[in-house]
């Protein structure tokens, strides 16, 4: 074989490899709606970025008659490319060879291509879209899993890793999505779960579809295992460039500064109408940061997740922030198990890859009742507390209005290591709200006070001059517990202020081999 027929056999192979299961199988594929793992990549990386690794790789399998079933990649689109630039390892699974299913050669290209993010430093994005575990492989199969999640593991807080599920992902194949920062799920295109209907079915006698059981509405809304929700592929890709632009390379590099034409000083005079007189009435709190990020750019994490608490990426004089909010338009803004998980990990992640946090607070405390009681609050309660004790990236705070007994202490306190911790004149910051803490404070009074009307005057004197001294921030800012007490109007040019005064910040945690955080 002359150079010649070399060169043409290798272009041959190529594009055999290209088509994967076939040309029938791709079609199967598009007649779902779902594109094929090239042509998702490609949506992905730069244009002509990317390089492809293992194209040739084939499955050892010669049981059950798969050695006569062979194909180039063995389900599986490996390599590295480039997003604004800026370098990724990819892996995108192929349901169109064998179902997207898992075997040792698949499980090996992914690894390889973790391995490679590690040493280079890059993030490492995964595309499911498998039926799970190649089951002619037994073993094997199962082994390639779990080298994957303990690559997942080791990755964890070093390189950021994004999951994007693009069809089905079910059995073991859900923990690597689970041990990754961020997942992004399809509307009516992906689901995942442990064990599917048929079990469920036959183990509890419950009768549940697909979709009700791991779509992305559910685990978006419900579970809180995906944090996006896009409605095509095209959209889920285009967030995941999003989320990168937020996001440093690995936890040794700082975030990418980004140029905006958005003033530094701008101020916004509705801010200092915003909060409500009554201080029960709501408001909702992505109007202020829409307010004073750059040019109103957040990207939400976890939107229809505990939605009583914010959490995302916002910009700040180009440089990114995660801001952590209480939200008074759901459960008045109080924390519950939900919250207070969904955040404590935000919090963590933010931490690990040097992202500065903002913190807003209106919180009237922890939501009460057996639920929350019996669901432990105690212990993901103090998960929140941990996370924002524990980081050490510069943290600013604001209290914008309540700040309630334990609450007040786990939202990014002064006592938490907060830098800067800033109040808004209309803040409360008390051990709980005057009701019931005249309640407490003059029981013995209430219970002989047997007329009506003269019991809700002296309730009403009694609230007034308990909110005279606690409806202010100027008893914490006496003790040194807030920094400052800022017009509303300028939060966003003293936000950047602080930020810019605190990026030279260094602080290290006790020398140890692990935390414990609660869990």
């Amino acid at each position: 074989m002359d150079n010649t027929e070399k060169l043409e056999q290798l272009i041959e192979l190529r594009e055999k490899a290209k088509l994967g299961g076939g040309q029938k199988r791709i079609d199967s594929q598009h007649n779902k709606g779902k594109f094929t793992a090239r042509e998702r990549i490609e949506m992905l990386l730069d244009e002509g970025s990317f390089e492809e690794l293992d194209m040739f790789v084939t499955h050892r399998c010669t049981d059950f008659g798969l050695e006569k079933e062979t194909y180039l990649g063995d389900g599986v689109v490996t390599g590295s490319g480039t997003v604004d630039g800026r370098l990724v390892y990819v892996f995108a699974q192929d349901f169109t060879v064998f179902g997207g299913s898992l075997s040792e050669t698949f499980a090996l290209k992914i690894c390889k291509v973790m391995d490679m993010a590690m040493k280079m430093g890059a993030p490492v994005i995964g595309i499911n879209d498998s039926g799970g575990a190649r089951i002619q492989e037994g073993v094997q199969s199962l082994a390639g899993y779990a080298e994957i999640f303990q690559r997942n593991i080791l990755a964890s807080g070093v390189v950021p890793q994004i999951s994007a599920i693009f069809g089905p992902c079910a059995g073991g194949a859900v923990y690597s999505p689970a041990l990754t920062d961020f997942t992004l799920m399809i509307e009516g295109l992906s689901y995942m779960f442990v064990t599917g209907p048929k079990v469920v079915k036959t183990v509890t006698r419950e009768d549940v579809t697909t979709e009700q059981l791991g779509g992305a509405s559910v685990h978006a809304s419900k579970s809180g295992v995906t944090h996006f929700v896009a409605k095509t592929e095209q959209d889920g890709l285009l967030l995941i460039r999003k989320l990168l632009s937020f996001l440093p390379q690995n936890n040794l590099e700082d975030t990418p500064l980004q140029l905006n034409n958005d003033p530094i000083s701008r101020t916004n005079d509705l801010l200092n109408e915003i909060i409500p007189d009554n201080p029960n009435k709501p408001y909702n709190m992505k109007d202020i940061i829409l307010s004073i990020v750059d040019e109103s750019e957040f990207l939400e994490v976890h939107s229809n997740y505990a939605p009583n608490i914010i959490c995302g990426f916002g910009r700040f004089n180009g440089q990114s922030v995660g801001i952590v909010a209480n939200q008074p338009n759901y459960l008045a803004g109080a924390l519950d198990i939900n919250s207070s998980r969904k955040a404590a990990r935000f919090v963590r992640f933010c931490d690990a890859f040097n992202i500065p946090l903002l913190t807003l607070v209106d919180v009237p405390g922890f939501l009460p009742g057996t639920a929350q009681e019996y669901g432990g609050i105690i212990i993901h309660g103090a998960k929140l507390l941990y996370a924002y004790g524990e980081a050490t990236v510069p943290k600013v705070t604001i209290i914008l209005r309540k700040a309630y007994g334990g609450a007040y202490d786990v939202m990014s306190s002064k006592h938490l290591r907060g830098d800067l911790n800033y109040a808004w004149p209309s803040a409360e910051i008390a051990v709980m709200g005057g009701k019931g803490a005249i309640e407490i404070l003059y029981g013995g009074e209430l219970k002989k006070l047997t007329d009506e009307t003269e019991r809700a005057q002296f309730v009403a004197e009694k609230e007034t001059e308990y909110r005279d001294k606690f409806s202010n921030p100027y008893v914490a800012a006496k003790y040194g517990y807030i920094d400052d007490i800022i017009e509303p109007r300028n939060t966003r040019f003293r936000v950047i202020r602080a930020f810019q005064s605190l990026a030279t910040k260094k602080v290290i945690n006790p020398p140890k081999k692990h935390s414990n955080i609660p869990l």
